[in-house]
C-alpha cells in the first residue's frame, strides 16, 4: 500500500467510527418509561441508577409501640432487593421496597447516595406481583432524577418472549 492510500484507509476507519454520543442521551431503559404526556422530564436526566437484581429478601416485621395508648400494633411488610449496577456511573447497592396500607399518598422514591440505597414505595396490593416477577424473571430496578424535581422509579423485566 502506498502511503496515500494508508492514509485513506485510515480515515475511512476513523470515519465510520461512531462519535461520542448524541447531544440528548436517553436512559439505558427508555423503552420502559411511560408516555410522557404531562411534559415532567425536561431534558436529560440528571441521574439515573439502573440495578440488574440477584438476590431478594422479604421481611415481614411485627412491632408494637407500648409507650403509645392505646397500644398499636404494627406488621411492615419490606423487601430488599440487591444486585449489580448496569449503567456508567451508577452507584446503587440496594433497593428497599416498603408497603404502605396506612398512608393517603405514597412517599416518592428517594436514592441515597451515602447509603447507596434507593427506597421505593408501592401499595400492599403489588407485594404479590413484585415477588412474582422476582421468582420469575430477570428484574431490573431503574431510578431516573431530573433537574426540574421530577423523578421516576420502576421495577421491570426484560423482554419476555410469550409462551
Amino acid at each position: 500500500m502506498s502511503l496515500s492510500l494508508r492514509r485513506r484507509a485510515a480515515l475511512l476507519a476513523l470515519l465510520c467510527l461512531p462519535l461520542s454520543g448524541p447531544v440528548f442521551a436517553e436512559p439505558m431503559h427508555a423503552q420502559y418509561l411511560p408516555p410522557d404526556e404531562l411534559s415532567v422530564r425536561e431534558g436529560e436526566p440528571e441521574q439515573q441508577q439502573l440495578l440488574q437484581i440477584t438476590d431478594y429478601t422479604v421481611v415481614v416485621g411485627s412491632q408494637r409501640q407500648s409507650n403509645q395508648q392505646p397500644i398499636p400494633v404494627t406488621s411492615p411488610l419490606s423487601l430488599s432487593l440487591k444486585g449489580k449496577p448496569m449503567n456508567k456511573g451508577a452507584t446503587i447497592a440496594q433497593v428497599l421496597v416498603h408497603f404502605d396500607g396506612e398512608s393517603k399518598s405514597l412517599k416518592k422514591p428517594a436514592y441515597d447516595e451515602s447509603s447507596r440505597t434507593l427506597t421505593l414505595y408501592y401499595p400492599p396490593s403489588q407485594y404479590r406481583v413484585l415477588v412474582d416477577l422476582l421468582r420469575n424473571e430477570k428484574v431490573y430496578v431503574q431510578f431516573l432524577s431530573y433537574a426540574n424535581g421530577h423523578v421516576w422509579a420502576d421495577l421491570h423485566t426484560g423482554s419476555v418472549r410469550a409462551r
